[in-house]
């Protein structure tokens, strides 16, 4: 993930800290000095540490159980609205993810329980509003927990509870269908929950709410690549008709050829073979031209890693390409250009689907 670092690895994840967590950490601890002085300060700083371990262990309690099914779990990363233990897949069978996804907030009630009960409090106490002690720090961090467990549990994607929901409806119908659903539950929540912190004037609940539209959105699109991976193949999905640059032409010629056709990439044929030997974008234009000056060959600013594939190959096979490669060639069986695919291309076919 962008803007985060590693501190350490612990029981064979990575541990990640977002950038933007410390700036949370340090606004914490300056606005508690300014209220109360330095003792206000250090125990506030204690307390969102604190409380940001018992999100690490609710998300090292998604990627322990995520490893009883054989699904790799490289790292986790710390931000400031909560945690994200990195799945390499999500689990196909629905009662694995409803396993997984009721991990986190187990992990939550399990601290509840140690921290209320292990250090005799009492249900009577509510959680405090401010002047936090030392002393009330298990009692704060015990409510804490509780109520993360209980939030994300609200049926909304990308919460834990929306991934109960989506692998219930999965039982009943396709994976597809069950996360579009849970999708359009997580985002339409999220736009009411965005609409009340403006209400309520609060900047905070606005923020958790683009989080959780933009993350459902998110899961939706990776559910939908994989569904159309798997039912596709290259000749499908691939681009054709399009229109090509020789590979003689120069810098300024391609940069009227963008300007004329308005497309974002070009694939870049050999005059002599008619083969795609390379791709040409408008920002990889645009980011050396200065460097290279308008008469350059576009052979010296074009991604020249360009696999080929059959129009019959599985589009799963091709994203794999994809991750190494700006595009891919796609061939008939007798060997003559059909098409191509880029990420551009997928990306198309998804938002047509």
């Amino acid at each position: 993930m962008r803007w985060s670092f590693p501190i350490g690895r612990l029981l064979g994840s990575e541990l990640r800290v977002h950038g933007t967590f410390l700036i949370l950490l340090a606004y914490v601890a300056g606005s508690a000095w300014m209220a109360a002085g330095p003792q206000a300060a250090l125990v506030n700083t204690v307390y969102v540490l604190a409380l940001f371990a018992c999100v690490i262990a609710h998300e090292y309690g998604h990627a322990l159980t995520a490893r009883l099914f054989g699904i790799p779990t490289p790292d986790i990363t710390l931000l400031p609205i909560g945690g994200v233990a990195r799945l390499l897949r999500i689990p196909e069978k629905p009662g694995q993810e409803v396993l997984v996804a009721l991990a986190g907030p187990a992990v939550n009630v399990v601290i509840f329980v140690i921290l209320w009960f292990g250090a005799g409090l009492s249900f009577e106490a509510a959680p405090l509003t401010g002047g936090m002690t030392f002393a009330d720090l298990p009692r704060e961090l015990a409510t804490l927990n509780l109520i993360l467990a209980a939030f994300n549990m609200v049926p909304a994607f990308p919460m834990d509870g929306g991934r109960v929901l989506r692998a219930l409806l999965a039982m009943v119908t396709t994976r597809l269908t069950a996360t579009r659903i849970a999708s359009l539950i997580g985002q339409t929540l999220a736009v009411a929950f965005g609409l009340y912190g403006l209400y309520i004037g609060s900047l905070f609940y606005p923020l958790i709410a683009v989080f959780i539209f933009m993350a459902a959105r998110a899961e939706m699109q990776q559910v939908r690549l994989t569904s159309l991976a798997r039912t596709s193949t290259a000749g499908e999905v691939m681009t054709t008709g399009f229109k090509a640059l020789g590979s003689t032409v120069t810098l300024d010629a391609a940069r009227d050829a963008f300007s004329r056709e308005g497309v974002p990439e070009f694939p870049v044929v050999d005059s002599a073979s008619r083969r795609i030997t390379g791709f040409l974008s408008s920002e990889d234009l645009e980011a050396r031209f200065d460097e290279l000056g308008g008469h350059a060959p576009i052979t010296r600013a074009m991604v020249s890693n360009v696999p080929v594939v059959q129009t019959e190959t599985p589009l799963s096979q091709v994203l794999r390409l994809l991750n190494s490669a700006y595009g891919v060639a796609v061939v008939d069986s007798a060997g003559e250009t059909t098409g191509f695919i880029s990420r551009r291309t997928v990306m198309g076919r998804l938002n047509r689907r």
